[in-house]
């Protein structure tokens, strides 16, 4: 058990993560992090990248890596919508003798020993939790544990990075945090190749028509825009292959039963998948929701949504979430 004092506080250190991480393809996303990490002059401060995309991207294990190519111990904190201030910081534990301890969080156990602390899907996180980090990713580098009454500094060789999904089920990040966890850096699908060479990575005992027919299944998703990751995709493979083995089915047989069974009824269905993005599941026809060239027409004749510059288009896609 490692441990550090700061007063007359002991911490109880949180252990890094052991697992090593690979990071396959997009060598430019590593380099963007690595950059971001970089202090150029001794007064210069290193930056706090937002890692963004669909799930199961790859976005942590992106992060992790970083961290080993710079020789640092990554700290991983899964942040949730009821993540508190004194979870992100110090947590009081009561002892059976009634004795209180403090353990440190993996965010303040990578400042105090210089590694690199992951936020995952810090956009998940309310607003109180965010404005407890506001002194620690700006000039001042450090952070106040009302719990334990102290202020924590950060070492100098301490680095962090936010990962946030691209997704409805968040909360808005505060515009002030925005400013702290600069530059967006977007984790977007592989290409064919650097995702046939995740898959063959992380499933690689599967045979050569599986990992052909996956690859070939989320290139065509990513195509029509539809959110199925590579995660989904190991996923299909490790199931495929386990009901290959117990029923002794085809093997392709085995890969669709997975699709359906992982992503839904209607997963090879990417037409109608992607109609489904925007109107209602129950829709079989969605002909009539749709608008015709001559009704556009119709409505410019009328000059009203163009008056001031037409409808929407009111923010910035970028700064999202």
């Amino acid at each position: 058990m490692r441990t550090h004092t700061i007063g007359e506080i002991t911490l109880t250190l949180a252990e890094p993560v052991a697992q090593a991480a690979r990071w396959i393809g997009q060598e430019e996303l590593l380099e963007q992090i690595l950059a971001c990490w970089t202090r150029i002059t001794k007064s210069d401060l290193p930056l706090t990248p937002r890692l963004v995309g669909k799930p199961g991207m790859g976005k942590t294990t992106l992060a992790q890596a970083a961290a080993q190519r710079l020789g640092k111990p990554a700290f991983i904190y899964q942040c949730t919508t009821d993540t508190r201030p004194e979870d992100l910081l110090v947590t009081p534990v009561l002892s059976g003798a009634g004795k209180i301890s403090y353990h440190a969080s993996p965010l303040v156990s990578a400042m105090i020993e210089g590694g690199v602390a992951i936020l995952d899907e810090a956009n998940r996180m309310p607003e109180k939790s965010w404005a407890s980090l506001a002194p620690l990713l700006d000039h001042r580098r450090y952070a106040e544990s009302i719990v334990a009454g102290i202020r924590i500094p950060a070492h100098e060789d301490f680095r962090c990075c936010v990962t946030m999904n691209d997704d409805a089920s968040t909360y808005e990040v505060p515009e002030y945090m925005v400013s702290r966890i600069q530059p967006l850096i977007f984790v977007d699908f592989p290409e064919r190749d650097e995702e046939l060479q995740v898959l063959q990575y992380n499933v690689d005992f599967a045979p050569a028509q599986l990992l052909e027919l996956t690859v070939s299944f989320l290139q065509d998703a990513h195509r029509h825009n539809l959110d199925y990751s590579t995660r989904d995709g190991i996923n299909i493979m490790r199931y495929a292959l386990k009901l290959h083995g117990a029923r002794k089915s085809p093997l392709e047989d085995a890969f669709h039963q997975a699709v359906k069974q992982i992503l839904g009824d209607d997963a090879e269905n990417f037409e109608q998948r992607a109609a489904g993005l925007f109107f209602p599941k129950d829709v079989k026809d969605v002909s009539e929701f749709m608008t015709s060239e001559e009704d556009l027409d119709e409505e410019d004749d009328d000059g009203d949504d163009d008056a001031e510059g037409g409808k929407g288009g009111d923010g910035d896609p970028r700064r999202r979430p």
